[in-house]
């Protein structure tokens, strides 16, 4: 069965994307939307000074600045710290957005809502939302934040789409997508966008099935950047739970800097109920689901967002998981 008290937690968006993309901008379409949410925010500012909370438009939510330093690797047990806090007048908002500065590796941020018991209690992590400045990004490939920035997004927002063409739009569309199969991309020009595509859309959440394009599950999937892709793993049968903690204990002791985000649904041989799970990096959390219908296909879907992930032999290793099949007399 889910558990019911995640009703009772406040639903977390991590706003991120490279520097110039039009974070502050969707911030204030946030705080000033009509959706009937009662918004609190995070700001992270790089440096002493931080500009962004004056940026931000006047409006009644609340606003807690960090400018100690980046919010994704020096200040996580600030930003607990900060959330505890605001926990504590639980009952003045509904919502909890927090930007982090252009320079920022969400990774470090996303794992605050792993590892901290009163966090995870608390709060869920609804979405991380990556905002892509669609004319400018051909110049930041070579930044590492800027590509993990795509890698870890639950949505993205490729932005500005009026200072390109068509063509170059569609070829920036196909690249992101070989990056991040799971993310959900919208077009926008002022980061004008509707809000039930950002809050409350529980992309994070797995008791929400995968959404794995079929077209991603090919091999010509992964062509588009030379480190970072998706690979999708579709397989039917029963997995034994024993080979599978290994292989993953594995995969993370070995590779966990390189994979950015995994996500999974799997059949557990012996178990009735769905088993979900999701790491980032070498943070690994699995829990089990509702159970499987009757008219449902127990079909295992797994999704690695990653560097180098071809050379990892997901597939052979995952398959080497399944329980074998006795052979006939």
């Amino acid at each position: 069965m889910v558990d019911n008290d995640i009703y009772n937690t406040v639903p977390v968006t991590v706003l991120t994307g490279y520097l110039g993309a039009g974070k502050t901008t969707l911030l204030n379409r946030i705080l000033t939307h009509e959706h009937g949410k009662k918004i609190a925010v995070i700001v992270n500012e790089f440096g002493e000074v931080g500009i962004d909370n004056q940026l931000v438009v006047d409006a009644d939510e609340e606003v807690f600045e960090m400018n100690n330093g980046c919010i994704c690797c020096t200040v996580r047990g600030d930003l607990i710290r900060i959330i505890g806090n605001l926990m504590k007048r639980r009952d003045k908002f509904d919502h909890l957005v927090i930007e982090t500065t252009g320079l920022a590796d969400p990774a470090p941020v996303i794992q605050t809502f792993f590892v901290d018991d009163e966090v995870q209690l608390q709060t869920r992590l609804d979405a991380v939302v990556t905002v892509v400045d669609a004319r400018h990004i051909w110049q930041h490939w070579e930044a590492d934040e800027a590509v993990e920035q795509i890698a870890f997004a639950d949505v993205i927002l490729l932005n500005k789409i009026d200072l390109v063409t068509a063509a170059e739009l569609e070829e920036l569309e196909q690249r992101i997508r070989g990056m991040n199969a799971i993310a959900k991309i919208y077009r926008t020009r002022d980061a004008q966008i509707e809000m039930d595509a950002l809050l409350g859309v529980n992309a994070f959440d797995l008791n929400h099935a995968l959404q794995i394009d079929p077209e991603f599950l090919n091999e010509t999937a992964h062509e588009h950047d030379a480190t970072v892709g998706s690979i999708a793993l579709v397989e039917a049968g029963e997995l034994d739970g024993e080979k599978l903690n290994a292989w993953l204990r594995e995969i993370l002791r070995d590779q966990g800097p390189n994979i950015f985000r995994m996500k999974g649904i799997l059949n557990i041989a012996g178990e009735d109920n769905r088993f979900v799970f999701q790491g980032v990096h070498m943070l690994f959390d699995g829990r089990q689901d509702r159970p499987w219908k009757p008219d449902e296909t127990r079909r295992n879907e797994l999704v690695f967002i990653g560097r180098n992930l071809e050379q990892m032999d997901l597939a052979r290793r995952f398959r080497a998981c399944f329980v074998a099949v006795p052979s006939g007399d």
